[in-house]
């Protein structure tokens, strides 16, 4: 299958780790991933804080970019959730019916990594070996907004040496949500402090989930208080493998030590 990957602002610019490890992840189960060079910003920050014109740009060009392509994946549910929920609205809004019957189509064939793995390859063994004890954070926008549900802790329990913990009140925001996190601060830093004391009761070595700026946040702060848990996107994780724990100075995500 050809899958053009879709690798939003905050893998391309702060955390490239998750974004080419989806790329060897499926690359490893025998499909062709490519990158369309002209793809930017979705829109989604401008959506959520009242810029529509802006946004507009940015959903016309996103369509533009990706409508070639019959499978589109990201590691990100948040983004993921503005092209499905977001990009026609904006569109109809600005009395554009043929962008957004366009943004629709595109929708319709853009996936979320676990998604991608469960429901469009009808995989959940993917050959991965990881030797740590790991919980699992749900963000937001994947469990409400794309119901992703189980997906990810499907894929993690076939991964090979993993311990898979639960996650107390796991359903519970971390706090992040965007410019949530600036214009709330204080609300933001309480609800982050709840999920940081409950990714500690679990005991685990990597809290991991499906999307870098959940992880960013949450690894902000266990990072601060010097806890020793590391946050691990769930692309790094799947697509770890017993060779890559071979590797000379290198963990099990292949990345130098």
């Amino acid at each position: 299958m050809r899958i053009a990957l879709f690798v939003t602002c905050l893998a391309d610019t702060l955390f490239p780790a998750a974004a080419t490890a989806t790329v060897r992840l499926l690359e490893r189960l025998g499909h062709e991933v490519v990158f369309p060079e002209d793809q930017t910003c979705c829109g989604q920050m401008h959506v959520n804080i009242g810029y529509p014109d802006e946004a507009l740009r940015l959903v016309r060009r996103h369509v533009r970019v990706f409508a070639p392509y019959d499978v589109v994946v990201a590691p990100s549910g948040s983004c993921v959730g503005s092209v499905r929920h977001q990009h026609a609205t904006v569109a109809r809004r600005a009395g554009d019916e043929r962008l957004a019957s366009r943004a629709e189509e595109v929708a319709a064939r853009t996936y979320e990594l676990s998604e991608l793995l469960v429901d469009v390859l009808g995989v959940t063994d993917v050959g991965a070996y990881y030797p740590h004890r790991v919980t699992y954070h749900p963000t937001c926008h994947s469990l409400r907004v794309l119901r992703v549900g189980d997906r990810p802790l499907r894929l993690l329990r076939e991964v090979r040496g993993l311990d898979l913990v639960e996650l107390p009140q796991a359903e519970q925001c971390c706090g992040f949500g965007g410019t949530f996190a600036l214009k709330n601060a204080d609300t933001s830093m309480a609800m982050l402090a709840d999920k940081m004391r409950n990714v500690l009761a679990t005991r685990a070595d990597v809290c991991t989930a499906g999307d870098a700026s959940c992880l960013m946040h949450i690894g902000g702060g266990l990072s601060r208080l010097r806890t020793g848990v590391r946050t691990v996107h769930l692309a790094e994780i799947l697509a770890s493998t017993e060779a890559g724990a071979r590797g000379v100075g290198r963990d099990v995500a292949g990345v130098a030590r």
